[in-house]
């Protein structure tokens, strides 16, 4: 499944694909930086429902959009992340940035 992207209030909702890699994680990054400055997003939210890998640039782009979007003070939430994407996410420190809902 390919990554969807919607505007709920001033939260940016993101469905991630199945993979996050280098290859898809440019594109991700591309598209929601420009609907983060478009729609003057205030949160990010990242779901993790069809996701079964990541590696570290999948990381990289929750540090990038943490970056940009702490700096009008909004969060980067997390949601349905499995087991081994929340330890992933653990291990790489962004728990320390990022909050997870369920």
């Amino acid at each position: 499944m390919e990554e969807s992207y919607q505007i709920i209030d001033q939260y940016l909702m993101i469905r991630l694909p199945e993979e996050i890699d280098h290859k898809s994680c440019r594109e991700i990054s591309r598209k929601a930086d420009h609907l983060m400055l478009d729609n003057q997003v205030k949160h990010v939210v990242f779901d993790f429902s069809d996701t079964k890998f990541m590696d570290s640039s999948g990381v990289g782009v929750l540090a990038g959009r943490y970056r940009k979007i702490s700096c009008f003070g909004g969060k980067v939430y997390v949601i349905h992340a499995d087991s081994r994407m929340k330890r992933i996410l653990r291990m790489s420190g962004l728990t320390n940035l990022i909050e997870f809902m369920e």
